[in-house]
């Protein structure tokens, strides 16, 4: 790619940031020194991304500022406990929360309780209100088999997600083009044929604008030219965003160098 196509895809890619810190260590000066780097000189990311004891601080930092706060909820097992993740909405909304990242009970799908995966996501959905969103994590690496990410995007959509998004992060297979490919297919088919609009989010291990554009590439090609903004398409990732502001600034990747 030419230097320039670099920097188009940096561009394209800073304001689809959910800048991320879920490290198990992570402090409140981690915290606050995310929320300042979510507002860049060259624009704000789309969100930040953090455990739901740091929402309040987030809120707080990041008021009157375009950039969401987005939370994880069942993280990072996605176990099946669900009281405990509703209540995990409910204090983080009360929080809030612009946003809630929720890890589908992917196990329990996997083993064929597709039923208790369908209310966990029902019920937390309707605990947020608008125009908060539901994000749902659906661990596409652990699930792994095409047709079963086919059928895990669609019951979480029926359910209410507002955004799919590959994983959390967390787990040896992350985010893959192959997923990522089936994910951005059904929402096509659910724009085409129930005409509702639903958002995408591949999410661990992109950290390079050869990562980012490999994305941006896929979803142009599925769902047009016209279809990715901060509305329709997130990068979960804690890295991106110095490879983006590297190349805007002239000091990081260049045709040579990332791609």
């Amino acid at each position: 790619m030419t230097e320039q196509a670099v920097i188009e895809t940096a561009k394209r890619a800073l304001g689809l940031i959910d800048l991320t810190d879920l490290n198990d260590d992570c402090s409140s000066a981690d915290i606050a020194d995310l929320c300042a780097r979510a507002n860049t000189a060259h624009g704000p990311v789309a969100a930040v991304c953090v455990w739901p004891r740091f929402v309040a601080q987030c809120v707080d930092a990041l008021q009157g500022t375009p950039v969401k706060v987005a939370t994880v909820v069942n993280f990072p097992h996605g176990g099946d406990e669900l009281f405990s993740v509703l209540e995990e909405t409910r204090k983080a909304i009360r929080d809030g929360a612009d946003e809630i990242d929720l890890v589908m009970p992917y196990a329990a799908f996997i083993g064929g309780r597709r039923g208790y995966a369908e209310e966990m996501m029902i019920r937390v959905k309707a605990m947020i209100p608008e125009p908060a969103i539901l994000k749902v994590i659906l661990e596409t690496g652990e699930i792994e088999d095409p047709l079963l990410i086919h059928v895990a995007s669609q019951v979480a959509i029926a359910a209410g997600a507002d955004f799919i998004k590959t994983s959390t992060g967390k787990v040896s297979v992350n985010a893959t083009l192959e997923a990522a490919e089936v994910m951005l297919t059904v929402i096509e088919e659910t724009r085409r044929d129930m005409l509702k609009d639903v958002g995408f989010k591949p999410a661990g291990g992109i950290r390079t604008l050869k990562d980012a554009a490999a994305y941006l590439v896929l979803a142009d090609r599925i769902l047009g030219q016209n279809w990715v903004s901060a509305a329709s398409f997130r990068f979960g990732a804690s890295g991106l965003l110095a490879a983006v502001l590297g190349a805007l600034d002239g000091s990081g990747e260049t045709a040579g160098e990332g791609y």
